[in-house]
């Protein structure tokens, strides 16, 4: 069993979102072994419950349990107006998970008026991983706890594939169009760690440009992806505006990426490289309450440092590359960088054995630079 570093409220009901296969479920049932258990995704309990919403009083009292964990709660939306009164009446707790956060609020659900608070869960950290953290392994097959750990994780990469195109998509009514929403997922994963032109992704799909927009609005409401803005917080040059695309899980990334003989693997492996990087910050500014605010930046003269962080504690710039060596046009736009926020921290992860400082710049190799992530944000 992995320890996870997530804080979760030592009283207090609170929601656990994350998208599917990242171990909420496993972590609540390790957490709470001797809470009611309620899994909507049983197709009997589901019916029921969804018939009648006051059914849950009764499963409850009849469990004799105070702690109730919910699973998926996005698929009976209404049921929460029941957990909400039973919070009120009969001062239960209740954990609830889902894999989307943000279709709950835009179905204009009761969300519990702060009587929940909100945590998320992400895929494995190399700070959660320890001495299990293997670079390759990573970059490879992600961190999905079912991907990483097991005997055949392209088959459970493919299997997972489908099961969202299947549950998530299709059975929720997310999207008429399968065939289509499954090129998108392919035309999508080539801008994988890039900026994001919505148009051109449309064209490659052959897809409608505000469709398109759609189907990336669902990756982010089922957790699947993010966009990040450019950072232009008292800039000094024009830039850029797109922002900037990841899948959620490298693993995932590369299961939905095609390849084919003019794909080169420099390219993939580079993206995979800033993927894991932008994973693991987003991870642990959420689970150790950095607060940052997460960027990248990009001039239009196409000058780009991969991952900016912003907040209180400073601001903070990362390049990634893939190379065993850095020469000094790969130090510019960090250079370039500093030149207009002299106050900030540049670092510079690279494919090479040696740890050294060139320019106001620390270079760091980059498995070593994961490990001590924590420390240097």
């Amino acid at each position: 069993m992995i320890s996870r570093i997530l804080k979760i409220p030592k009283s207090h009901s609170f929601f656990l979102f994350g998208a599917r296969g990242v171990g909420k479920t496993s972590y609540l049932r390790a957490q709470f072994p001797d809470a009611f258990y309620v899994d909507l995704l049983e197709d009997e309990l589901f019916n029921r419950l969804t018939s009648s919403t006051q059914r849950l009083e009764e499963l409850i009292r009849n469990s004799g349990k105070s702690t109730i964990i919910i699973d998926e709660i996005q698929k009976i939306p209404r049921i929460l107006d029941e957990v909400h009164r039973l919070i009120e009446q009969k001062k239960l707790r209740f954990i609830l998970t889902g894999s989307s956060a943000r279709k709950l609020k835009r179905s204009g659900v009761n969300l519990l008026a702060g009587r929940a608070l909100t945590v998320f869960m992400y895929p494995l950290t190399v700070a959660e991983l320890k001495e299990h953290f293997s670079l390759k392994k990573s970059l490879q097959f992600g961190n999905l706890p079912m991907s990483y750990f097991s005997e055949d994780s392209n088959a459970f990469l493919r299997s997972y594939i489908t099961t969202y195109l299947k549950e998530e998509i299709q059975q929720e009514g997310l999207t008429r169009n399968l065939g289509a929403f499954s090129r998108f997922l392919e035309s999508a994963s080539f801008s994988q760690a890039q900026v994001l032109n919505i148009s051109d992704v449309a064209r490659e799909c052959a897809v409608e440009r505000k469709v398109v927009e759609q189907y990336f609005t669902i990756l982010e409401d089922l957790l699947l992806a993010t966009r990040i803005p450019v950072f232009t917080k008292k800039a000094k040059r024009e830039m850029a505006q797109h922002p900037k695309f990841f899948y959620f899980d490298c693993g995932v990334f590369r299961s939905i990426r095609p390849k084919g003989p003019l794909d080169s693997i420099e390219e993939i492996d580079g993206a995979a490289l800033e993927s894991l990087l932008f994973h693991e910050i987003r991870a642990l500014n959420d689970y150790l309450e950095y607060e940052y605010q997460i960027f990248y930046w990009r001039t239009r003269s196409k000058i780009e440092v991969d991952l900016v962080l912003y907040g209180k504690r400073g601001i903070i710039a990362f390049e990634v590359k893939r190379s065993s060596s850095i020469r000094n046009e790969d130090l510019k736009g960090l250079t370039l960088f500093l030149e207009d926020y002299p106050n900030a921290k540049a670092i510079l992860l690279y494919g090479g054995t040696k740890r050294y400082r060139e320019q106001q710049i620390d270079v760091i190799p980059f498995e070593e630079g994961m490990r001590i992530l924590p420390n240097l944000i």
